[in-house]
């Protein structure tokens, strides 16, 4: 299917204003320096899926939000929202910071076929906002169009710079091919087998309930270890010295019991 324009307009103009996954096999990250990818077709004629995470809640490495993904119920959401306007209400800058830091993030994949790797079959690629708005931009773009497209679409060339600063972040340059280029050459025995592998992206994250997320969240807040007696220790093991801070998470923890 080709892809819906309009709905890409609308994603690139919204976009202006992690994770833990089921099949580790498709993960796809760049190396340093150039790679060429092919992005694929998906039959929603969506090959650029928006998720939203929540990082910073003890050592999961991402956990979907329900609110912002589906519109459910979130504690880390509500958590978040309640600290930050305690801060604002408060002036403390503590409250706020750490309240910014279990908001939830969105983070973008595509499926992509790594040139020189066919054999592997699809990969995701999960990256950023900023690749995000350049891919949508070359796809609204009238000289390149629908970069998908197995027999009229066109290979990527990504540079992925990983600085030798510390602290700095990875930065990814795409800019796709000249000419247009069929999707399956000799490389690929079966396009139709290829275009079919592709994942169903809701089957690739581990989705937690509004209860598993409760309890994850509260045991952040006391610290894992702690007693059912010590959550005031707890509590001060992750606060950062505003008293919101302190004082939102002690009645969270009372309010969960």
């Amino acid at each position: 299917m080709a892809i819906n324009l309009d709905a890409m307009r609308a994603k690139l103009e919204q976009s202006k204003n992690g994770f833990k996954k089921k099949g580790d096999s498709t993960k796809w990250r760049p190396q340093q320096g150039d790679q060429t990818i092919r992005i694929l077709p998906t039959a929603d004629g969506d090959p650029f899926k928006e998720y939203f995470f929540h990082y910073n809640v003890g050592k999961n490495p991402g956990l979907l939000c329900p609110k912002k993904n589906h519109g459910g119920s979130c504690p880390i959401c509500d958590f978040a929202s309640k600290l930050w306007r305690e801060g604002v209400d408060n002036n403390d800058d503590v409250a706020k910071k750490e309240a910014k830091q279990l908001f939830a993030r969105n983070r973008y994949y595509s499926p992509v076929l790594v040139r020189g790797m066919e054999s592997e079959g699809v990969k995701v690629w999960a990256y950023g906002k900023t690749a995000y708005q350049t891919l949508l931009g070359y796809v609204l773009d009238p000289d390149y169009g629908d970069v998908t497209d197995p027999e009229t679409g066109t290979d990527i060339v990504l540079n992925y710079d990983v600085p030798g600063t510390p602290g700095s972040f990875p930065k990814t340059t795409l800019k796709p091919r000249r000419r247009p280029s069929i999707l399956c050459d000799d490389a690929v025995a079966d396009c139709a087998t290829l275009l079919e592998s592709i994942p169903d992206f809701s089957t690739l994250f581990d989705e937690k309930t509004t209860e598993e997320l409760e309890t994850i969240l509260g045991d952040y807040l006391s610290g894992a270890n702690t007693s059912a007696s010590d959550d005031s220790a707890g509590v001060e093991k992750y606060n950062t010295g505003g008293d919101a801070v302190l004082e939102a998470m002690q009645r969270w923890i009372s309010q969960a019991k």
